[in-house]
């Protein structure tokens, strides 16, 4: 069984994850070369602070949109998480200090070091945030994000979550403002402090609506016929659930083929069988699409397309 339902056009968003090490880049790379080969304009994201994505393609990226030489309607980009931070505080300097500056005891000294402050996990809520930004412009017809490992992509879905919390403490600060010039001069006017946290909950809800859009966006696991990438890939598709993310499909990487005929790889597709037959019972409910080891590295775009015909449909 291949993989199916990609080319709808209602579809935007592709993400795929798992335990790393299981080939996310090699399904997410392929993934994106089968939609541009089938006349979609294809952005391919890789959201892994380790980026793999050149490594895959065989071509540098780095962290700004470059079209694939060779393939005409693919493109892809490295998301430096550190730099659309930076570029956020750019953008929203002014308003964030007048939120600080109108909501707390700071001095203007306080807020530049409140502002220079490292904030744990922002650079990751930044690099989702960039993400977005890319689909809402609409440039492309597919997004297909190649996902850090487990537990940086969880934190990275949550991200709606994060930004919530935040911007509920923040009005929460600004409603104490508000009271106060009310209180003192009869009436209050919003000002671009209260536009940027208006705008933060519209930016929100719209992640919120796409991650949970089961016709817009679609999280396909990748995992390896072995007992620590199973427990780990149960643990993912549940907290995805409780998220509102229904995972439909599967793909099981780097199964030895069947007529191997040296005995340790025979061992070895005997215990893989084990492993397979528990990932059929566990996940009954998914598509599972099974890819057998390759006897090379796939690296290229050719050894991508090959990879592409045993993964995707025709």
């Amino acid at each position: 069984m291949a993989l199916t339902g990609l080319l709808e056009s209602s579809l935007k968003l592709i993400l795929f994850g798992g335990k790393g090490g299981v080939g996310k880049t090699t399904c997410a790379s392929s993934a994106g070369l089968y939609l541009a080969n089938n006349n979609k304009n294809a952005l391919l994201i890789s959201a892994d602070p380790a980026h793999s994505l050149s490594d895959s393609l065989g071509k540098a990226i780095g962290d700004g949109v470059k079209q694939i030489e060779g393939v005409d309607k693919l493109s892809a980009i490295e998301i430096s998480a550190e730099k659309a931070l930076s570029r956020f505080k750019i953008e929203y300097e002014d308003e964030l200090r007048r939120l600080l500056d109108t909501s707390t005891y700071l001095d203007g000294e306080d807020i530049d070091s409140v502002l220079a402050l490292p904030i744990p996990g922002i650079d990751e809520v930044m690099g989702f945030k960039t993400i977005v930004d890319f689909i809402e412009e609409g440039k492309f017809d597919k997004y297909i994000v190649d996902t850090a490992p487990t537990g940086h992509a969880l934190r990275l879905l949550t991200f709606p979550e994060l930004l919530d919390d935040w911007i509920k403490v923040m009005a929460k600060m600004r409603w104490k403002y508000r009271y106060m010039v009310t209180s003192f001069a009869g009436k209050y006017k919003p000002d671009s402090a209260d536009d940027f946290l208006m705008s933060m909950k519209k930016t929100v809800k719209k992640i919120e609506g796409l991650l949970r859009g089961q016709s817009r966006c679609e999280f396909i696991m990748v995992t390896i016929p072995e007992d620590m990438a199973i427990k780990e890939t149960e643990r993912m598709i549940k907290s995805l659930d409780q998220y509102g993310m229904k995972v439909k499909q599967m793909v099981i990487n780097h199964v030895i083929p069947e007529q191997a005929d040296c005995p340790f790889c025979q061992g070895r597709r005997e215990e893989q069988d084990e492993y397979i037959g528990q990932i059929r019972e566990k996940f009954s409910d998914l598509k599972i699409t099974i890819v057998l080891l390759q006897p090379h590295e796939i690296k290229g775009i050719d050894a991508l397309k090959n990879i592409g015909s045993m993964v995707f449909a025709a």
